[in-house]
Parts: structure tokens; C-alpha cells; sequence
């Protein structure tokens, strides 16, 4: 089995759909977060009806919530955790490159589409070593959906912060 080389796209140019959303939901998303550029991602969500759920890590919906009823409240709390994040980059909180870290932590390979509607499973399984000598883990799921818009693909909503159990 050959290794998975983290910063490749698996769909190629004979699936272009499947293409663009890796690269809006991957290498687009981890290079604006760790920069904590909203404006490198603005442009992928649909604002209208945007609706996001956390499921806070647990496998129990009875504990999801509807923590980003619209974009604002989603754009306002992913800005608060990459600021924190570059905080802690800067700082010298990580050992190494954590963006290489959050590449090698995800995956995303499922993606069903039906006509101009995508269901994304992005998971997150793999952690960022500290400088302290300890790690922060990065174990959990997000299932996106997706449209395409004027021939583009966009995030029009997601089910974040689920539980990840890695395959057996």
C-alpha cells in the first residue's frame, strides 16, 4: 500500500468536482485558518440559509446544538479560534510546522454527489506536537454539505465536531 501523500488531491482532473471541493475544504480552509484569513474563504460559503451544528465530540445528538445559526456567528467563533491559533504559533506553543501537523491529521475522501448537492465527510485523526514535549490531538468529523453555485462549489452547511473512530 503506498503512503498517502497529505498534500495531494485523490480525485483527479477525470473528477473535477470532487477536485474543487478538496481544494476548497483542504489545502484552501488549512492555509487560510493558520494565516487566520476569513477573506481566503469568504468567498465558499453560501450566505443565505447557512446554518452550521456542533455536535461538541459527542456521539449522543442529544447534545448537539445549533451553535452557527447563520454565517456571521460562524465566520465571528472561526476567526476567534485561528487568531487563538496563530496566538499560540507565534508564540512557540508547536514543535515543528502544525500546518504540515493539520495536513497529515486530515482526510477527505468521501464525497457523494447528487446532482448540484455534495455530502463531504472531512475527518481529523492525528496531533500537533507541542514544544513542552506534549501533543494536542485533533480526533473528530465534520459532514458538509455543499452546492454548486453559478458552476462553483460552496459550503451551504455542516455537522461539525463529531466524534472520529478511525477504521478498524
Amino acid at each position: 500500500m503506498t503512503a498517502r501523500d497529505p498534500f495531494e488531491n485523490p480525485f483527479g482532473a477525470d473528477d473535477p468536482d470532487r477536485a474543487a471541493i478538496w481544494e476548497m475544504l483542504v489545502p484552501r480552509d488549512i492555509d487560510a485558518f493558520v494565516s487566520a484569513d476569513w477573506s481566503a474563504v469568504a468567498d465558499d460559503f453560501i450566505t443565505d440559509n447557512f446554518t452550521a451544528i456542533s455536535g461538541h465530540f459527542q456521539s449522543d445528538p442529544d447534545g448537539f446544538d445549533m451553535a452557527y445559526p447563520d454565517l456571521e456567528a460562524y465566520r465571528d467563533d472561526w476567526l476567534r479560534q485561528a487568531r487563538d491559533f496563530v496566538d499560540q504559533r507565534d508564540a512557540g506553543v508547536y514543535a515543528g510546522d502544525p500546518r504540515r501537523g493539520i495536513f497529515h491529521a486530515t482526510r477527505l475522501e468521501e464525497i457523494e454527489i447528487s446532482g448540484e448537492a455534495a455530502l463531504v465527510r472531512k475527518k481529523f485523526d492525528g496531533a500537533l506536537p507541542r514544544a513542552d514535549g506534549t501533543s494536542e490531538r485533533m480526533n473528530w468529523q465534520t459532514l458538509y454539505w455543499c452546492r454548486k453555485v453559478g458552476g462553483r462549489w460552496k459550503i451551504a452547511g455542516f455537522v461539525g465536531y463529531l466524534p472520529h473512530v478511525r477504521d478498524a
